[in-house]
């Protein structure tokens, strides 16, 4: 995207308004009378409002001005925020997005079903004020008003205004808004003809308005459009009306509302004309000055410059292999510094890649809302560790995982109202979503405080399905993980939330697709935690290089616990039984010679590489550690989708490939063989 794209630059602005509009709005759910909350809901809406309509987007300006209107009268303390209204702007916000996503689609009627539920929400039956539209300049008379205030106002824009994206039809549509007013246009500064450039704005406008709100509220008519412009207010005492001044009539310019805005603005707010009162700096002023610090950056140009640097990485390796084997000094400091230089940038585009998870658990606050509202339970929702950072890759293909398991903990965990009253617990509910980093990876865990998994349940719908054989033996982890077998549930009925057997395997697939584990622990009555173990980023990696035979394989190594020595003698010794005794514990080991069918004579000195997923340990047996690797990671061709033995697959630095082992694989792969040892002894 490039700035010459006006539409895309407002579409990103609207997304980040609309985040921060729903946050305001979940945040006002638990603190209804929060004043400063219901004004940054206004503040946001009222930008919505005024980017769309310079943009061409009448019919999100037109639709989100009823929700303005309605906050504003909450703002004025005229109605009460209440949950029903903020229920109702939620829903006509996701209407908003879809007009901003689709504006030119057929959306029917939704509009003015979202109008009705917004009507009754805000005052029963009465009607929503009408939307300001946009109509000639003319005068309209001045009635006397009891009580209210006439101001003079005399403003002009830069002549480039237009081209900047600003309309001065809506600055004075939102004039006529705050009361009775006058409205006059200057044309004096018109040019002829043969010299007027189409796209330049030569009008200046004397506006008398009275009304019975603040000098602050035309200092908000404004606030976007500071930067440059004349402005003079001015209050006539006694209610006295200022005529208006003479007009001198030029040729007719080009209607305002026939010219295109091109390029949203970005106002910074500077020194205006010394009429001009200015408080303190306002939370605008402050979040425009934090943007500015601040770049965006296509994400499809990060995705670019990671390739290279990995591709950086994989030549410096060959560099540093060649000068290894080299006597010429100068060649190897070269190569040393190369290999300085290009581990600095890679940790530093790691570092780029990086965002928060809390950017992947704001989503849930609405989530959450909504489905409290559609279950009649009680829900609080808590995070924790959202300043954990992942690579964003990651983030992206986290979030649909996350919505099953929320889905689930909240539809199967949590109990009614009634039903926790009974068993002695707090009404709400709790999901905690909480994130921490251990090593190279990232843990998040999704719990709750509800009712816990009937093992019972379980292990009847899995004998039914034909899963595992009526009476086997199962340990508890692996009983809880038949959750995620594909099409398994235990829902006595299908809901909108779940009960038809879908997407509990879907997480499970992705969260492998990602090289992580899932560990699942649940005690009745109290609720359960699912831990999705996922690796900080996918695209560079610490590996630790071996040989197995005649070919080099990466074990991440962030999985690696310890390497031990197996020499022939105990590897003849434990033929049978594949078990080697690890500080007073067994700890099951595979033959990757055998494994991956070598046909190659063992080395005289083995090594055993234990790697662990979670609780669960396995040890790894190769003929050689040769190193730690930095370890750029390729994916597998579509030919190769099903080998879950590997993830992945990495170039050398003398050109040949390596293939980056499944942990989590090999891990489930020992824990079966432990199994089948212990069933057969």
């Amino acid at each position: 995207m490039s700035m010459t794209d006006p539409i895309a630059v407002f579409r990103m602005e609207a997304a980040e308004l609309f985040e921060q509009i729903e946050a305001g709005l979940l945040d006002l759910t638990h603190r209804l009378d929060d004043k400063d909350q219901i004004d940054a809901v206004f503040r946001g809406l009222h930008t919505l409002k005024g980017s769309g309509a310079m943009f061409g987007f009448d019919a999100l300006a037109a639709f989100t001005h009823h929700c303005e209107t309605a906050f504003d009268r909450v703002r004025k303390g005229e109605k009460p925020a209440t949950s029903e209204l903020i229920a109702a702007v939620l829903a006509a916000q996701d209407h908003m997005r879809a007009l901003v996503d689709r504006p030119t689609d057929d959306h029917g009627n939704i509009g003015d079903v979202l109008l009705s539920q917004l009507q009754r929400a805000v005052e029963g039956d009465a009607p929503v004020a009408a939307p300001a539209q946009v109509v000639p300049v003319e005068p309209v008379a001045v009635a006397a008003k009891s009580g209210a205030n006439t101001w003079r106002i005399r403003f002009s824009l830069p002549v480039n205004s237009m081209v900047n994206g600003t309309n001065p039809l809506g600055l004075l549509d939102e004039l006529r808004d705050l009361g009775e007013c006058r409205i006059t246009v200057n044309t004096s500064a018109v040019p002829s003809l043969d010299v007027l450039v189409p796209t330049d704005l030569h009008l200046s406008w004397d506006v008398t308005v009275t009304t019975d709100q603040p000098r602050s509220a035309i200092d908000d008519v404004f606030i976007f459009v500071l930067d440059d412009m004349q402005l003079d207010v001015e209050t006539l005492t006694d209610g006295a009306v200022a005529e208006p001044e003479a007009v001198v009539q030029a040729e007719p310019p080009v209607p305002v509302a026939a010219i295109v805005p091109a390029v949203l603005p970005v106002p910074v707010p500077t020194q205006t004309a010394p009429a001009v009162e200015r408080e303190t700096p306002s939370a605008n002023d402050t979040r425009q000055a934090k943007a500015a610090e601040n770049v965006r950056v296509p994400a499809e140009r990060l995705d670019e410059l990671m390739d290279r640097v990995g591709e950086l990485v994989i030549a410096q390796s060959r560099l540093r292999q060649l000068a290894s084997s080299s006597m010429d000094l100068q060649l190897r400091s070269v190569s040393e510094e190369i290999e300085r230089l290009s581990g600095e940038l890679r940790d530093t585009m790691m570092v780029l890649r990086m965002v928060p998870v809390g950017s992947l658990f704001g989503r849930f606050r609405r989530l959450v809302h909504d489905l409290a509202r559609e279950t009649g339970k009680v829900i609080e929702l808590v995070t924790e560790g959202e300043t954990t950072e992942v690579d964003k890759t990651v983030i992206e293909r986290l979030a649909d995982p996350l919505v099953h398991l929320v889905r689930n903990s909240i539809d199967h965990g949590l109990e009614t109202p009634e039903e926790r009253r009974a068993a002695g617990k707090d009404e709400a509910g709790k999901i905690m979503l909480s994130a921490r980093q251990a090593g190279g990876e990232v843990i998040i865990t999704i719990k709750d405080d509800g009712r816990g998994i009937n093992r019972e349940r379980v292990r009847a719908k899995a004998e039914s399905s034909g899963l595992i054989q009526p009476g086997a033996v199962l340990s508890d982890q692996d009983l809880l993980q038949l959750i995620f077998a594909p099409g398994f549930s235990t829902a006595a009925q299908v809901t909108n939330l779940s009960g038809r057997g879908v997407g509990m395997d879907v997480v499970k697939k992705t969260v492998e697709t990602l090289r992580g584990a899932i560990d699942i622990t649940s005690h009745a009555g109290q609720g359960s935690d699912v831990s999705l173990r996922i690796p900080l980023t996918l695209a560079i990696i610490d590996g630790l290089l071996v040989r197995v035979g005649t070919g080099r394989y990466v074990i991440p190594l962030s999985a690696v616990e310890e390497c031990l020595e197996l020499s022939l003698e105990e590897d003849l010794r434990s033929r049978g039984r594949s078990f080697i005794s690890l500080r007073d514990s067994l700890v099951p080991f595979l033959r990757l010679r055998d494994l991956f069918r070598t046909g190659t004579k063992p080395d005289a000195h083995q090594k055993v590489v234990v790697i662990s997923t979670g609780t669960e340990r396995v040890g790894m047996v190769v003929d050689q550690i040769i190193g730690d690797h930095q370890t750029v990671i390729k994916s597998m061709s579509k030919l190769h989708h099903d080998v879950a033995t590997f993830s992945g697959a990495t170039i050398l630095g003398d050109g040949s490939v390596a293939l980056i082992l499944d942990v989590a694989h090999l891990v489930a792969a020992g824990q079966q063989q432990e199994a089948q040892v212990r069933a057969a002894g």
